[in-house]
């Protein structure tokens, strides 16, 4: 069976999945029932979360444009998501070429559509990891990322909207620390993190029912604030990803308290 027969194999058609779910808030294709039932109770709930997901996406690629533009031709990005416009590799790619992008995610669903991922431009090289960000020793050893990127030279690492769905109980400063400490001096961290610190007490009280498993960690933005507490934060710090480096942004930019992600990029050092 080839990789993409066993991840079709993997699918659960039945569970809604982050991945999935984000790709039916940005208005992709790739979702089930399940993952827009999931969408539309959160968003019953809280109706900003499309626009939130819209504008994470923005804030992604402002960021990746910023390290490029500071340098960084290697990229690390753990919960790639199924992929859409503007991808990683599509923006470093755009400013170097010869740039290389390392993708992982555990969604079987985007292991079908690595093809896409990995289409890089002459020069470059990109490369796709089904892993996992709370199995942080398995990225960093895996195969495809030591063939691809040299961890000797600096990285831009992308946590962009993945590190709510990592509990306190699975150690979320550990993995964090974990993967900086693997990456040279002048490496990036690009993160994003939702938060409800915004939101009325019966809006948290919806949300709260549509995630009985825990799964989804709403964090403060001091909580956010302590897990890059290592790292230096590049100017304006930690700011709404609807307003991180937007002046350049056409059109006027959403309430920070209606698109509820705070957004990040910091130094390693």
């Amino acid at each position: 069976m080839d990789t993409t027969d066993d991840a079709r194999a993997r699918i659960d058609t039945t569970v809604a999945h982050p991945a999935r779910r984000y790709n039916y808030w940005l208005g992709g294709k790739d979702h089930f029932a399940a993952d827009r039932a999931s969408g539309d109770a959160i968003a019953a709930a809280m109706p900003g979360v499309k626009l939130m997901a819209v504008e994470n996406r923005a804030f992604m690629g402002r960021a990746v444009r910023y390290l490029a533009e500071q340098g960084i031709r290697q990229f690390l990005d753990i919960g790639t998501g199924i992929p859409a416009p503007n991808n990683t590799h599509e923006i470093a790619q755009a400013v170097d070429p010869a740039s290389r992008v390392v993708y992982v995610d555990n969604d079987p669903i985007v292991l079908t559509h690595a093809r896409a991922l990995l289409t890089s431009a002459p020069g470059g090289m990109n490369a796709y990891i089904d892993g996992d960000l709370r199995e942080p020793d398995a990225i960093l050893k895996h195969p495809d990322l030591t063939g691809t990127l040299d961890l000797s030279k600096p990285v831009g690492l992308l946590l962009v909207a993945v590190l709510h769905f990592i509990r306190e109980d699975e150690h979320p400063q550990e993995i964090v620390d974990k993967l900086t400490a693997a990456l040279a001096p002048g490496s990036y961290l690009v993160a994003s993190h939702a938060t409800w610190e915004f939101l009325p007490d019966e809006v948290i009280e919806r949300l709260s029912a549509n995630n009985a498993d825990g799964r989804f960690q709403a964090r403060t933005s001091a909580r956010f604030a302590e897990l890059l507490s290592a790292f230096e934060l590049v100017e304006p710090g930690i700011e709404s990803v609807a307003y991180w480096h937007a002046a350049d942004v056409p059109g006027p930019r959403p309430p920070a308290e209606e698109v509820a992600c705070y957004g990040a990029v910091a130094r390693i050092r």
